[in-house]
């Protein structure tokens, strides 16, 4: 997300003279990096926070309705991981003093209030760093974050400009840093079983995975937000962070999902967290091709993004992703995992625990009635005796609890940087075939997004 507010439903950050230009946000970025330029391999944070004891301090950039979240999260694991927002920054007046008081309660004294990442990131007391920010300015925060020598928290997508992706990955790896990108469902107890299931071969040969999640109404539009804010209470110029500067727009500060340039909207938001599962069950890395369509066919209120999106994605092991969303209707989702020996099927939205495998046997047109033949078993933990409910909210603490573990241990995190260029590719390759109209193709060895098949 950007460098101010932001939640799932995000919120973004400004200035008021709108006159620093890229060059010169990315020269303050370098002051940084080079003031941080001895933590090279591992991160400052280590050497405070490997004692079992130690209290891990946490500052916080970007804190709007999911930041607002997250540092409710750890406030509430603040005693059995330990751990203490100390320092909180955001663009927004408005979301800034929301935070400080907040984490006043939590703690019983008021963390540090900054205006700009900067300077969050040249205190050497903090640890390790959350980046709740929009999604446009994920990739340059992350960066800036690893330049620092800092440990991460970084909300999904990981990126979508594939530069920057690259760059913000590179410089976490070169540092072995421990980043948590927060597709937190790779954390959650029943997919964690879904995906030992899979890789166990009880599906046999899968050859479709098909995600379908909906919503009706018109998503993003309407964040009461925007009437809120005034620009000499944010820095606008900073919120664009690397974007060719433009007026002051409050839409596009909190509505920025439905705006191309920041945002691909349903891909980033939505998809991200499907494909990203998908990738994480039948271990994948990267589609082959991706071809998709839409079209803004349900609420044509001045977005520019589709609210009516469907893809289709090839995979080197051969099996077909289809993924659809619309905002017209709330047909219930699901996601489907089809395998020749049998069929994993999830009731529910985006993340739902409840899981069913279903037998393959026999075939339709032999038999009518075949389904009822077909042996039908609930995917459940240890110990459960009812069914999990159909939907997982976004405040379960597993995937924090994991990456505060992690810190302490320093050990990979179950969401890595690696992981979050992964899904963050997919979703870039989906956009851009949405908006060429083109099958789009993956170069792994060139890292390239292509038109045509690598060699041609």
């Amino acid at each position: 997300m950007a460098l101010d507010n932001l939640n799932p439903e995000e919120k973004p950050m400004d200035n008021s003279d709108g006159k620093i230009n890229r060059r010169e946000f990315l020269q303050r970025s370098a002051v940084v990096a080079a003031g941080n330029a001895a933590l090279s391999s591992t991160a400052l944070s280590y050497s405070r926070i490997s004692g079992a004891n130690d209290r891990i301090s946490l500052g916080h950039i970007g804190i709007g309705n999911r930041g607002g979240e997250l540092d409710g999260i750890v406030a509430l694991l603040k005693d059995t991981k330990n751990a203490e927002v100390t320092a909180v920054c955001d663009l927004w007046t408005h979301n800034l003093e929301r935070a400080v008081a907040a984490n006043q309660k939590y703690y019983g004294k008021a963390p540090r209030a900054l205006r700009h990442p900067q300077e969050l990131l040249a205190l050497k007391d903090v640890d390790a760093v959350m980046i709740s920010t929009p999604e446009h300015s994920h990739s340059p925060l992350l960066k800036m974050t690893a330049e620092a020598g800092k440990d991460a928290y970084c909300e999904k997508p990981m990126g979508n400009v594939l530069e920057e992706v690259k760059a913000a990955r590179d410089a976490v790896l070169v540092r072995n840093l421990i980043v948590q990108i927060g597709t937190q469902h790779r954390s959650e107890p029943y997919q964690i079983a879904v995906r030992d299931l899979i890789r166990s071969g009880v599906l046999g040969e899968v050859t479709k995975y098909e995600i379908e999640w909906n919503y009706h109404g018109a998503r993003w539009r309407g964040r009461p937000e925007v009437k809120m804010i005034h620009e000499q209470d944010t820095d606008w110029p900073a919120w664009l962070m690397n974007k060719p500067s433009r007026p002051f727009d409050p839409q596009l500060y909190f509505e920025f999902r439905l705006y191309k340039e920041f945002s691909s909207g349903i891909s980033d938001q939505w998809m991200s967290h499907g494909i990203d599962l998908c990738h994480y069950f039948m271990n994948e890395n990267f589609p082959v091709s991706v071809v998709a369509n839409g079209g803004i066919f349900a609420w044509p209120d001045g977005r520019e993004n589709p609210d009516t999106f469907q893809a289709l994605f090839t995979y080197p092991k051969g099996f077909l992703v289809s993924y659809a969303t619309s905002f017209g209707n709330d047909a219930p989702g699901f996601t489907r995992i089809m395998g020749k020996k049998a069929t994993m099927i999830n009731r529910g939205g985006e993340g739902s625990p409840r899981w069913q495998m279903v037998e393959e046997k026999g075939n339709h047109e032999e038999d009518a009635s075949v389904d009822s033949l077909r042996a039908v078993k609930d995917i459940l933990r240890p110990g459960d005796k009812t069914l999990p409910p159909m939907e997982i909210g976004d405040e379960d603490p597993s995937h924090m609890i994991n990456w505060l573990d992690c810190l302490r241990s320093r050990k990979q995190p179950n969401a890595t940087a690696q992981n979050g260029f992964s899904h963050s590719v997919a979703c870039m390759m989906a956009a851009r075939a949405y908006w060429s109209g083109k099958k789009i193709y993956w170069d792994p060895k060139a890292e390239t997004i292509l038109d045509h098949t690598p060699g041609e």
